[in-house]
Order: structure tokens, then C-alpha cells, then sequence
């Protein structure tokens, strides 16, 4: 990878890493599956007047749209306004490669690596590092909803990329490639109506009208990082990186992105992780290491000693 496309690659997992800040902000002013709503509003609007519905059948669509959005964000919204950490829901999605690979082992009968069932492993003790003590003290405490919702976010990360993998490979039988940003943007309609149905169930028609009359300029703000940085910008940047140069060279840069929501978190929202959390954290990043390079970073690590 050259330095541009390497340079452009750290621009987009901070990015990704510094959303997750700005989404608990947003959610200071606004409900959370109405943001969620909104976010997918401008992600749709004005894009899909100039591009083009995606070549692949609409059940790809629909499904990359009701997984992303109303299985992955619907709960993560959700989840940082119940009080989940912003800096450890960056950590607990990432989860989202184990699911991908017990759902690719299931439903496209890929192999299963040795090194992916260790990293499963590694990953599923770092979240019981950081949900094993509920209720500890100051703002550490991390509520048992809101690390539930987000791994259940991280279940349905797991299953858009199967959908993902699914479209590709439908888009190549055709003898085209699958333009992601062209998905992103016309799935972004599928969740909207729904997102706003939730969020009349869990607030008043007034309350959620007020929110939107009443968004400040930081609110504004939030939405628009969150639509066209993180989502267009991001999505559709990162998917032109994977095509260009093997996976293997563009995937293991993701692994930043929870180091870069952690340092957000704890920069912009004062956010405390007790020791425990902290150690939980990293040991969920070591098993995406295992999952993507093997013992091959500890053994290299030792020999140096």
C-alpha cells in the first residue's frame, strides 16, 4: 500500500473511531432512534438523486439496510443512551469479525482457522472482562442492557457482512463489481420509517418534534459527521481501498479504530474505565489480532526479548 492510500485508510478508522463520540453528543439533545433516523435521512438525501440503485437484486438491499440499520445501529444508538460508554462500544463492536466468521463457517461453508476459534475465545473473556462487574463505581459502570444491545450490534455487523459477501459475489456472476457506495446509500432508506416507528414508542410525537425544532448547531453537526463523514466518506472510501490491494493488507488497519474511539472517549467525554475494563479491552483487540495474523505478532514480539 502506498503512503497516499495508507494515509487515506488512518483518516478513515479515525474517523470511525472519533463517531462514536460524536453519536454519544448528538444523543445529548436528540432520542437515539431518532438520530439513528435522521443520520440514515441525510445519508439518503440528496445522494440517491445522483447515484444510481446498486446492480444487484433488492432482497441485498433491503437485507444490507434492516441488518446495518435497524439490527446494528437502531441498538447501538440505543445502547450509548442507556449508558454505554462511547470508548468501549468502539471496543465491543469490533466484535463483529468472530460473528463474521462463525456466519461465513454457516451459511458459505468457509473454513474454519484454528487461529479464528483462539481469537473467539481471547475476544469472549475480553467481554467478560468488561461487563463481568456491573454496577461498579463512577462512570464506569457499564449497564447490562447497554453492553448487551451492543454486542447484539455486533451480531448484526456480523450478519451485513455476510450480506455484503453475498451481494459481491451475486454482482460478479454478472460480470460487474458491486458498487458499495451505491448500496449504502439506497439501503439507507430501508430503516427510516422503521427507526421513526420505535421512536414514537419509546418518546411522545412532541417530544421527538421538539428535539428536531430544537437542534443546535452542535446536533447539526452530529448528524452531518455521522451521515457524510463516517458513512459516505468512510464506507465508501475504505470499500475502494479493499478492492485495490489484498484484504489482508486493508483489514487489520480497522483494528485502530477502537484505540481511536477509546482516546476520543476519554479525551472529549472524560470517560473512566476501571482496570478491569481497560484489560478487557485489549484482550478483545489481541483476539483480532489472533483472528488476522495468528501467534505470528507474540512470537515476533518474544524474540525480540
Amino acid at each position: 500500500m502506498n503512503k497516499r492510500d495508507f494515509a487515506i485508510a488512518l483518516m478513515i478508522v479515525t474517523a470511525w473511531g472519533v463517531n462514536f463520540t460524536v453519536i454519544k453528543l448528538g444523543l445529548h439533545d436528540i432520542p437515539s432512534m431518532l438520530l439513528a433516523a435522521l443520520r440514515y435521512l441525510a445519508t439518503a438525501f440528496p445522494a440517491l438523486l445522483f447515484i444510481k440503485p446498486p446492480a444487484v437484486a433488492w432482497r441485498y438491499t433491503i437485507g444490507f439496510g434492516l441488518t446495518v440499520g435497524l439490527g446494528q445501529f437502531a441498538c447501538l444508538f440505543y445502547a450509548i443512551e442507556i449508558g454505554m460508554p462511547a470508548g468501549v462500544a468502539s471496543v465491543v463492536l469490533q466484535s463483529q469479525a468472530f460473528f463474521t466468521f462463525l456466519f461465513a463457517a454457516l451459511t458459505l461453508k468457509e473454513k474454519i482457522r484454528s487461529r479464528q476459534i483462539l481469537g473467539l475465545m481471547v475476544g469472549i473473556l475480553g467481554l467478560y472482562f468488561i461487563g463481568g462487574n456491573f454496577g461498579a463505581r463512577g462512570i464506569s459502570e457499564i449497564p447490562l442492557g447497554g453492553l448487551l444491545l451492543t454486542v447484539v450490534a455486533a451480531v448484526s455487523a456480523g450478519f451485513s457482512n455476510i450480506v455484503i459477501k453475498l451481494a459481491s459475489k451475486s454482482s460478479v456472476t454478472k460480470g460487474q463489481r458491486l458498487d458499495m457506495l451505491s448500496l449504502v446509500v439506497w439501503s439507507s432508506l430501508v430503516p427510516i420509517i422503521p427507526m421513526l416507528g420505535i421512536a414514537l414508542t419509546l418518546d411522545t410525537p412532541q417530544t421527538l418534534i421538539s428535539a428536531v425544532q430544537n437542534m443546535d448547531i452542535p446536533a447539526i453537526l452530529a448528524v452531518l459527521y455521522i451521515a457524510y463523514v463516517a458513512t459516505l466518506f468512510g464506507n465508501a472510501t475504505w470499500s475502494e481501498l479493499m478492492a485495490k490491494y489484498p484484504v489482508t493488507q486493508v483489514a487489520p488497519i480497522s483494528l485502530l479504530v477502537p484505540i481511536t474511539g477509546l482516546i476520543t472517549a476519554q479525551i472529549v467525554l472524560a470517560e473512566y474505565l476501571d482496570l478491569w475494563q481497560w484489560l478487557g479491552c485489549f484482550v478483545i483487540l489481541f483476539g483480532l489480532v489472533i483472528m488476522n495474523f495468528g501467534m505470528t505478532p507474540l512470537r515476533l514480539l518474544l524474540k525480540k526479548r
